[in-house]
């Protein structure tokens, strides 16, 4: 993702301009389930309260004090990309930011689910992946959400079989999955191919490649029996594959300016952000801390973020899956609002979604605010910050 301009940037790759928007971009042209999903990797719904004992140090944090909600709900998925959270849970720093501020979490295996959850009220604030909450906020008038923050850039690769794959020219009547019809990588890799000049029904999957739509789970197994030759998808199924025998093609982030696109951002409930603005502060305050944690002790954080993934899904992911899918994700603080910016601009133009009012998408005021605290500079909004 670009650093936040308030213009969009071009993509460094003639297709790569297209791959992330559309993310967005399909949001208008599918339906909001079979859309937008954030990928996870067996994750599985679940509500429960978070039990880790608190550790690490907040330089300002609110340990003991009374917030204004007894409970906070918090939404993610079981995967790297939401290693934020994953880390943050699991090490006690958001609970030590909350004090008294219990927390109740929720892992999710899509988008579209999460969204759902967050106008229910079933949860106050999610990680999640920016197409889906893109759409929330259009399909809502821009009335559910807002997006308070970033957590993950990069972590997608294009991985093929080298017997049938060499190169990025030997795409052509080859079969690619990716992980859900509409979905980011779905969307980046048909924007990627029309960039190569490859005609894909986007709706069939079916042309010059053949977009095979395959849960991040059954990928592996796909492979394995020779259904599909390569995928455009997220860690920790790229790495997976790999030690199955396939070759990394192509890094997504290699597209972007900067090798910096948003794969996973904050968002809060409109209604939950302005009845205790002082528990997202909180949050944010955990989340920053994290991000500060996971770049400080790297080996900690991966194993931090591995347990919860075992918690979770049933089954840690092995070093050869684990340790190349976590080296691939940036953690930080900053949302890449202009790279958001441009994966709807790059949809419209696509023809896959009408021009979106994204104005007041973002409200960076209580991060910015935290921030400044550690004495970090400002994130940028894009411009999305007001109506």
């Amino acid at each position: 993702m670009a650093p936040n301009q308030a213009l969009p940037h071009t993509p460094a790759h003639p297709g790569a301009g297209r791959i992330r928007r559309s993310a967005a971009a399909a949001v208008a042209g599918l339906t909001a389930v079979a859309l937008l999903s954030a990928c996870g990797y067996g994750s599985k719904n679940d509500d429960k309260p978070n039990t880790a004992a608190p550790a690490g140090d907040s330089a300002s944090g609110t340990a003991g004090a009374k917030l204004s909600a007894d409970t906070v709900k918090i939404g993610y998925f079981a995967n790297l990309t939401h290693g934020t959270p994953l880390v943050g849970l699991q090490e006690g720093i958001f609970q030590k930011e909350l004090g008294a501020t219990q927390i109740k979490t929720q892992v999710f295996n899509a988008g579209p689910a999460e969204i759902e959850a967050l106008n229910a009220g079933s949860i106050d604030i999610g990680w999640i992946g920016p197409s889906p909450a893109i759409n929330g906020y259009t399909k809502s008038d821009g009335k559910s959400l807002k997006i308070i923050g970033g957590s993950a850039s990069g972590g997608v690769k294009l991985v093929a079989n080298p017997e049938k794959i060499a190169s990025l020219d030997d795409l052509k009547g080859k079969k690619i999955a990716t992980p859900q019809l509409g979905n980011t990588q779905d969307v980046a890799l048909l924007n990627y191919l029309a960039g190569k000049g490859y005609k894909v029904d986007a709706s069939t999957g079916a042309g010059d490649v053949s977009v095979v739509r395959s849960d991040n789970k059954v990928t592996p197994d796909a492979y394995k029996q020779g259904s599909i030759d390569g995928a455009w998808v997220p860690e920790p199924t790229a790495s997976k594959l790999v030690t199955l025998g396939a070759k990394v093609l192509l890094n997504e982030k290699d597209l972007w300016p900067d090798k910096k696109f948003v794969i996973t951002n904050i968002i809060v409930s409109q209604k939950f952000l302005a009845e205790h603005p002082d528990v997202v502060e909180a949050v944010l305050r955990g989340s920053v801390t994290t991000n500060a944690f996971i770049k400080a002790n790297p080996d900690k954080a991966k194993a931090a973020a591995n347990e919860a993934i075992k918690k979770e899904a049933g089954n840690a992911l092995e070093p050869a899956i684990l340790d190349p899918a976590w080296a691939d994700i940036d953690f930080l603080d900053d949302p890449l609002a202009a790279t958001l910016q441009t994966e709807a601009d790059n949809a419209v133009t696509a023809g896959l979604l009408k021009k979106p009012n994204l104005n007041g998408i973002y409200d960076l005021t209580a991060l910015n605010k935290v921030l400044k605290e550690k004495g970090q500079s400002p994130v940028a909004d894009a411009g999305l910050g007001a109506k």
